[in-house]
Parts: structure tokens; C-alpha cells; sequence
């Protein structure tokens, strides 16, 4: 028998001011998304900004519905939308904020499953991986590999 640990390595920052202008300007970008959910039930608004490889910033919502597993995450939202209209343009980074009224709730707030399986092969279709950066009011995470959020992924190499 051998024993194996899974870790991940995160970088904390205290404010958003100390970012570097790009990832200060997709927390905006994210922020301004999280305002523009549609979260009628839970009134937990989430939003998320990517940042391709050729400039672009996209940016997703979460869209709840009352048939509750017909609605989606701001994740999935940005990064379907990435796909669909720049199929080859790689991620270069992702910012996730949540607000909860008007305010940009105090703690980070992680992607869910479904969330992280996307952002998996997201980097397998375009074979880079890419930064991810988690913002609440009291302090920012940033995971160098948004992979390492789901480890022991199950992906087109396993098929």
C-alpha cells in the first residue's frame, strides 16, 4: 500500500488593487456580469470574465429558473459562449465574483462541479491551462492551474 496527497498550491491576495492591471480589469468585467444575473430565488448573483488569448473578454452570468436544473452558472455561461464564438482561441485567464444584493459578498466563492469539469476540458480542447481567480470583498485565491480544482478529472483522454 502507498499513500498519495493530492494538493494544490493558491496564491492569496488581500485586495484587488494588488493584482496586476489585467486581472484587476476582469474583476471589473466580472463584477459588472454578477449585477446582470438573473437570480430571482436565491438572489446569489454570480459572474464571471474570461480573458482569451486575442484580448477578448468574455463574460457570463448565472441564469437561475424555476425548473431549477434547467438554469446555469456564470462559468459555463462565459466559457460556452467563449467556445462557441472563438472555438480556437485558448483562455488566458478567469475571474469569478458573487455579489448578494449589491454588495460583492466577503468570501471567495468556488466553482461548483459541473463548473469545474467544464473549465477541465475547456483547457483540454485548446491544450493550455490558465489561471483562475477567485474575488471576495475580504481577499482574492489564485490557482495557477484551474485544473488543479478538480483532481483525478475524468476527460477525452479517458475515452
Amino acid at each position: 500500500m502507498r499513500k498519495t496527497h493530492i494538493g494544490i498550491e493558491l496564491t492569496n491576495y488581500d485586495a484587488i488593487k494588488d493584482l496586476k492591471e489585467e486581472e484587476q480589469q476582469l474583476v471589473e468585467s466580472a463584477l459588472s456580469a454578477a449585477h446582470k444575473a438573473y437570480a430571482p430565488y436565491s438572489q446569489f448573483k454570480v459572474g464571471a470574465a474570461v480573458l482569451l488569448e486575442n484580448g477578448e473578454i468574455i463574460t457570463g452570468s448565472n441564469q437561475e429558473n424555476a425548473a431549477y436544473p434547467s438554469g446555469l452558472c456564470a462559468e459555463r455561461v462565459a466559457l460556452f459562449w467563449a467556445g462557441s464564438q472563438f472555438p480556437e482561441v485558448a483562455v488566458k485567464t478567469m475571474v469569478i465574483v458573487s455579489v448578494k444584493g449589491t454588495e460583492m459578498v466577503s468570501r471567495i466563492v468556488a466553482p461548483c462541479g459541473a463548473c469545474r469539469q467544464v473549465i477541465n476540458e475547456t483547457s483540454h480542447r485548446c491544450k493550455k491551462n490558465f489561471p483562475l481567480l477567485l474575488v471576495g470583498k475580504d481577499g482574492i485565491i489564485k490557482v495557477d492551474n484551474a485544473n488543479d480544482l478538480l483532481p483525478l478529472s475524468f476527460g477525452p483522454n479517458e475515452l
